[in-house]
């Protein structure tokens, strides 16, 4: 997948290309629909490139720092979920001033007079220029006797293991991830929720047990609730199962919250590694022990979880409808 920078870049599509424009964070289901819509419109009218244009960072980071929503996908992983979705072009806009400056009306004229692509592919809720003046209403008016064709995919629902039934969102995954809802959150992904990081040295009291952890910085990404979780982590080409400690240690005082996983059956040196660790279940809350033991004999029920769930299938899809 080819990547290109700032206006220039979107200036520099080729003409009668595919095009849709929005965050993608997460490349949920609802994401996925749009990709696969415009995979269909590329191949049916020969399009030379399905573009995706998004903004990166997000807007807010300039506009309302204090609002800015925190990250599903780090900007790597977003690439490779796309380039896996079937886009050719990924360009990225960055929350510059000549960008956040355009109106409405003027983003719309760089699209059909210097962009010029064949199609636009957007979500219902879609909205564009300046303090988000336009709306989808707005691009169904302006692309009505020009030359580009609007499609718009409207949200996919799924039903949740509560079985109340939803439209997919990046903000509802966010809320289930809140949640520790991570079983949830796959149902509206349409996999497991990553978690990915360098693996930077702990107070390394899991070794001290016998149960090394690496413990990762993910310092740019949403954390899930507290809790532990049972999940799965390939590396050097072996997938094993992983149980997951997100918190602050509380048996041992205050301490900043860390993602910690226990790799069952690896034995290595992951420090300075790169870890993507899937979170497939959630186990349980957070707790306070009374003594080192009464948490050793509870660390070892969670092993015991997360190795029976990842023995049920490695390879299993997670919760998906």
């Amino acid at each position: 997948m080819k990547v290109l920078d700032g206006l220039q870049g979107l200036r520099n599509l080729p003409g009668g290309a595919v095009v849709s424009i929005g965050n993608f964070d997460g490349v949920h289901r609802g994401h996925k629909q749009i990709l696969s819509r415009a995979q269909q419109l590329k191949g049916s009218c020969g399009a030379p490139a399905t573009v995706i244009v998004t903004f990166e960072p997000h807007p807010l980071t300039v506009l309302r720092p204090q609002l800015v929503p925190p990250r599903l996908t780090p900007p790597a992983r977003k690439r490779e979920l796309l380039q896996a979705g079937g886009a050719d072009v990924l360009v990225n806009l960055p929350p510059a001033r000549e960008v956040l400056d355009l109106t409405a009306e003027q983003f719309w004229q760089l699209l059909r007079d210097e962009v010029r692509p064949s199609h636009l592919v957007e979500g219902s809720s879609f909205n564009f220029g300046k303090n988000r003046g336009g709306t989808i209403d707005t691009l169904r008016e302006w692309t009505k006797g020009s030359p580009i064709e609007l499609h718009i995919v409207e949200p996919v629902t799924v039903a949740l293991l509560d079985l109340s039934v939803v439209p997919v969102s990046s903000s509802l995954i966010r809320w289930l991830l809140a949640g520790g809802r991570v079983r949830d959150a796959a149902i509206c992904l349409g996999r497991g929720y990553e978690v990915e990081g360098e693996v930077v040295r702990g107070a390394q009291r899991g070794r001290e047990f016998g149960v090394p952890t690496a413990n990762l910085r993910c310092p740019d990404q949403l954390i899930p609730a507290h809790g532990v979780y049972a999940g799965r982590c390939t590396t050097d080409g072996v997938t094993h199962a992983a149980a997951v400690s997100i918190g602050t240690n509380p048996t041992f005082g205050e301490n900043p919250r860390a993602v910690e996983a226990h790799l069952l059956d690896f034995s290595g040196d992951l420090y300075g590694n790169n870890l993507r660790i899937e979170l497939t279940d959630w186990l349980r809350e957070q707790q306070v022990y009374r003594s080192i033991d009464a948490l050793k004999s509870q660390i070892a029920r969670d092993i015991d979880q997360t190795r029976a769930r990842f023995s049920e299938d490695p390879s299993r899809p997670i919760a998906l409808a």
